[in-house]
């Protein structure tokens, strides 16, 4: 079975290692590289052709929910929004959701919830390999 494909994205040094080991953790998945900001994460899914993305809404330069709806334009791949700023009911949730985003999670959560986190990243993952995945517009998604 092919492990699913991860990029991470996040400006924080401490938030990508603490992503990268969780998610490396499990045997499915596969951490393929990770990005501070959206250049350089842009650079890396052209090479590496990620499975899905993880990604963080506040960087410096250009910032997550636009990067995410970059990459709906030009590169379709499943997203999973990793913020402070995507608990239910927030507005920047909504929006990322709106956006394309496939789920949301807490970066509040990263070690706690780490089972639903990798969850999130392997059900992405299955809908676009099963379904030829497109972004659900206004979907649910996340913790």
């Amino acid at each position: 079975m092919r492990k699913v494909r991860v990029l991470v994205v996040d400006d924080s040094l401490t938030i990508r290692a603490m992503l990268e080991r969780v998610l490396a953790h499990d045997p499915e998945i596969c951490v393929i590289g990770s990005a501070a900001d959206a250049d350089e994460a842009w650079e890396q899914m052209i090479r590496d052709n990620p499975d899905v993305v993880t990604l963080d809404i506040t960087m410096p330069g250009l910032d997550g929910l636009r990067f995410l709806s970059d990459i709906m334009a030009r590169k379709p791949t499943p997203v999973v929004m990793v913020s402070g700023t995507t608990a239910p009911g927030c507005q920047e949730r909504e929006e990322a959701l709106r956006r394309g985003a496939a789920a949301c999670f807490g970066k509040d959560r990263i070690l706690s919830g780490s089972a639903i986190l990798v969850d999130l990243v392997k059900k992405a993952a299955r809908s676009r390999g099963i379904l030829g995945w497109k972004p659900a517009r206004g979907s649910a998604g996340g913790a």
